[in-house]
């Protein structure tokens, strides 16, 4: 009998071909790394790397056709973030070897600046956006999911945990402080972070009408903030605000004690592009499985989720992420 090695045909190699093709140019690869836990429309991509519109167009379209990147519509933009390899497939180990080494790259520090520039234009737009809202937040909010719509999944998820009575909670961005009086009743100190004095003002209402006495109000960016700890961190609706959602995750794992939990309430990922606008979002939900990579990546566990469906078509996430008790480097 003659055996004969097994042979790759045409259409395969044209897939293999493609996938070193989209590897093979230094603009790409750097591209990959800048996505490595963001996602860029083509035209900050153009100013992050200094070259036209068209000229990124055409890497993008490279990258895609290696199905190296994915593409999602919000309102008029296309937003490119990495496509995750498929190892099981033809080129999926080549895939995700490649993503493995372009990890290792460092980016050329005037990419990494103006990387930091795009963040700061995304950051401010969101900062200038409730500082014009902040009378009417609640209507805003309300528009999409409003802190009734999902209050009891957050308590769901905060009392199966079993916090010691000494323990302590931090809430970043805390809106018009809805949450805070079930932070309080369920803490021995709750402190509430907010870069906007509207809405600190709108929590400190709450805080007095309900008299709060373990609620402290600091008027502080959570990104900067490196001297708070908490047993347990709380961002309701908060994450589609930042700049970059995976920094602030791991900076958000960072203020947690060992053994602490953090819990994200976030929309999954939707294509209601009017909530930019409405509401102020900087990104319109988040795909499950980025929420847990992200997590993992600034070394939290993913625990237990729930998910609370909504009539307008808005499905909410609640996750639950774990600092390990061994832990004790503050990142």
């Amino acid at each position: 009998m003659n055996l004969r090695a097994p042979s790759l045909r045409p259409d395969d190699c044209d897939e293999l071909a493609a996938l070193c093709k989209a590897g093979g140019d230094p603009l790409r690869l750097n591209v990959l790394r800048a996505l490595t836990n963001d996602s860029f429309g083509v035209l900050e991509l153009a100013q992050i790397f200094a070259i036209g519109q068209s000229g990124m167009s055409h890497h993008l379209k490279v990258l895609a056709q290696a199905d190296l990147v994915a593409t999602r519509r919000e309102g008029n933009a296309i937003f490119y973030r990495r496509a995750l390899p498929h190892t099981e497939q033809l080129g999926g180990r080549l895939h995700a070897a490649l993503l493995d080494e372009v990890d290792n790259l460092t980016l050329p520090i005037d990419v990494q600046s103006r990387i930091s520039q795009v963040h700061g234009q995304r950051a401010a737009a969101s900062q200038d956006f409730f500082a014009r809202v902040a009378e009417k937040f609640r209507a805003q909010q309300d528009l999409i999911a409003g802190l009734p719509q999902y209050r009891e999944s957050v308590l769901a998820l905060l009392d199966k945990l079993s916090f010691s009575d000494e323990a302590t909670a931090l809430e970043v961005g805390p809106g018009d402080g809805g949450f805070l009086p079930e932070l309080a009743r369920r803490f021995h100190q709750v402190t509430a972070l907010d870069n906007s004095p509207a809405m600190l003002e709108l929590a400190r209402q709450v805080c007095k009408r309900e008299a709060l006495g373990n609620v402290s109000l600091q008027l502080a960016d959570a990104l900067d903030e490196a001297s708070l700890r908490a047993d347990c961190v709380v961002l309701n609706m908060v994450l589609h605000h930042f700049a970059a959602p995976a920094d602030a995750l791991k900076q958000m794992a960072s203020l947690l004690q060992p053994g602490g939990s953090l819990l994200v309430t976030d929309l999954c990922s939707h294509n209601q592009s009017w909530a930019r606008e409405a509401c102020g979002d900087l990104w319109l939900g988040f795909e499950q499985d980025d929420l847990a990579r992200w997590a993992t990546a600034a070394g939290l566990v993913p625990g237990e989720s729930l998910y609370v469906g909504l009539r307008n078509g808005f499905q909410i996430q609640v996750r639950h992420f774990q600092r390990p008790t061994g832990d004790t480097h503050h990142r």
